[in-house]
């Protein structure tokens, strides 16, 4: 894991279900307002992170990044 001033980097790469996901949780938990941007290697992965987004009324987005993907997640203030 990795942080800049505004994204932290969760790299969730070769780690089964539910880890990413937990991993995705606990970096929001902490981000205080910051991006999370999750790197995945399976579909399930990143499905379940855009899941987990929208039922907490998240702002989300992924791309391709080679073999896997970047989810980028982030809170809106209202």
């Amino acid at each position: 894991m990795s942080e800049s001033r505004d994204i932290i980097t969760v790299d969730a790469r070769g780690l089964a279900c539910p880890e990413p996901l937990m991993m995705a949780k606990s970096a929001l938990n902490r981000a205080g307002g910051k991006i999370v941007e999750v790197i995945v290697d399976t579909t399930t992965s990143r499905d379940n992170i855009l899941r987990m987004a929208e039922r907490e009324r998240l702002e989300a987005s992924e791309r391709v990044d080679g073999d896997g993907f970047i989810v980028r997640v982030e809170r809106k203030n209202p």
